[in-house]
């Protein structure tokens, strides 16, 4: 048996003695339950490190030297790597040829400009003055050095949350955002892409295109339930279910129907033949419709629907499948961290078209977990994510234009990407930066 399998066999031992204790404390969700568990988990997430190969190398890269990072660049691309200190921080500059290091404010007065930034996007307000002080804070030591470069955003702490695509180079005087003349990506670390290619370096081509799961059913009173007389309601959830709603519910989250995820599945969907895509909609928008198939098969994996992402405890974090089987009777509709991490994929990309799906924890020594780290470790090359409760139908706009760039164009996902954000930016009521400058891509970019 090869190391992947080994280390997938003892998740999969853990996942089983963590639903085997949830099934025996049902309905008894005391804080000394829940600890107990988490603790348990701790102790094999210990072990994982300790014992798998392929986890380590992807959360605890083994740090490259200079000559090796600069190696994985072409001349077209820099690295801009951050750190964040309390009497000051710093910004590098990394190109194949050069490296370059440069002082910055200290971190509660970068968190401060952030906040304020990423508060005036969501709330529609005038973005000039703040986009320009966060500009000038992160990019105006090495404005000059920026011109038709490829950016590769390596961040640290807040920084990871920076719309970069909607900050300006502050020595351009027309102000236009970042993505007009720049392709941007983002990497936990630079050794984390050797790794990627490392894994992935003779990996056959997955044969079909495309497998899209979209517009989940949550409710009750989802018309989409109205013809289903289920013989029997059982609501109940497991332990570690019931503490992602709680945890929802906590932030002010309810899963209500996106309708637009439908519209945008559609689109995208009818850009690939039948027998090249996967196609689950609605109460076939299941966790075990999900697991039942071969992931392996598909290049892409687009998934639209909620997200939750909890920074404080990332195993809280689950993507939000149908509550409801197509007999309509209740089911557990959470794809959590832990299971992310134990799939198995050969994809090329993983599109999660949902909110927040970019923001994790920082883990010390492992940068944020959250959903990209997982899905990477699945097998996934690159990865696109939100940095905010984006808007739905916005949201489905955009898609479909990625997906019209990234197929009939024959882009790279990262000039896809880049391509969509200026349709949008460029289109009468889309040109705010909340509908289109909250998704980045993380990862490969070749």
């Amino acid at each position: 048996m090869n190391s992947g399998s080994q280390e997938r066999r003892f998740v999969r031992y853990f996942v089983n003695s963590l639903a085997r204790q949830s099934h025996r404390d049902q309905g008894q969700f005391s804080p000394q339950t829940y600890a107990q568990v988490l603790q348990n988990l701790e102790g094999v997430q210990a072990q994982i490190r300790n014992t798998s190969p392929r986890y380590a190398a992807l959360t605890q890269p083994e740090p490259l030297s200079l000559d090796t990072i600069q190696q994985e660049l072409d001349d077209q691309t820099i690295v801009l790597e951050y750190q964040l200190g309390e009497q000051q921080s710093y910004l590098w500059l990394i190109t194949h040829q050069t490296v370059e290091s440069y002082v910055l404010p200290p971190r509660a007065e970068i968190e401060a400009a952030i906040r304020d930034l990423r508060r005036g996007i969501q709330q529609h307000r005038e973005l000039v003055t703040t986009v320009q002080t966060v500009s000038d804070m992160l990019l105006g030591p090495v404005a000059q050095r920026l011109q038709g470069q490829r950016l590769v955003i390596v961040p640290q702490g807040a920084v990871a949350y920076v719309p970069f695509a909607t900050l300006i180079n502050p020595q351009n005087p027309e102000l236009v955002p970042l993505v007009v003349d720049h392709e941007l990506v983002t990497l936990p670390s630079v050794s984390t892409l050797a790794v990627l290619r490392e894994q992935t370096a003779d990996r056959e081509i997955a044969p079909k295109e495309l497998a899209i799961v979209s517009d989940p059913v949550f409710n009750r009173t989802d018309p989409r339930l109205k013809a289903i007389s289920p013989k029997s309601e059982d609501t109940s959830l497991s332990l570690y279910s019931a503490q992602i709603t709680s945890a929802a519910r906590s932030a002010g989250l309810n899963w209500q129907r996106l309708p637009y995820t439908q519209v945008e599945a559609d689109a995208i969907a009818s850009l690939i033949s039948s027998e090249q895509k996967f196609q689950a909609n609605g109460l076939n928008a299941s966790f075990d419709t999900l697991t039942q198939q071969d992931l392996t098969d598909y290049q892409v994996l687009h998934f639209a629907t909620h997200g939750l992402l909890n920074s404080e405890d990332p195993r809280l974090s689950a993507l939000v499948l149908s509550f409801f089987s197509t007999e309509g009777q209740h089911q557990d509709g959470y794809l959590r961290l832990h299971e992310i991490y134990n799939l198995e994929l050969a994809a090329e990309l993983v599109v999660l078209s949902a909110c927040e799906t970019g923001i994790g924890k920082e883990v010390r020594g492992e940068g944020v977990m959250g959903l990209t780290r997982g899905f990477m470790y699945a097998g996934a090359e690159r990865v696109v994510v939100s940095l905010w409760a984006v808007d739905d139908q916005g949201t489905a706009e955009l898609m479909q234009q990625f997906y019209q760039h990234l197929w009939q164009q024959e882009l790279t996902p990262a000039a896809a990407l880049r391509a969509a954000q200026l349709d949008m930016w460029r289109s009468q009521g889309w040109d705010a930066p909340y509908y289109w400058a909250g998704f980045t891509l993380q990862g490969e970019w070749r």
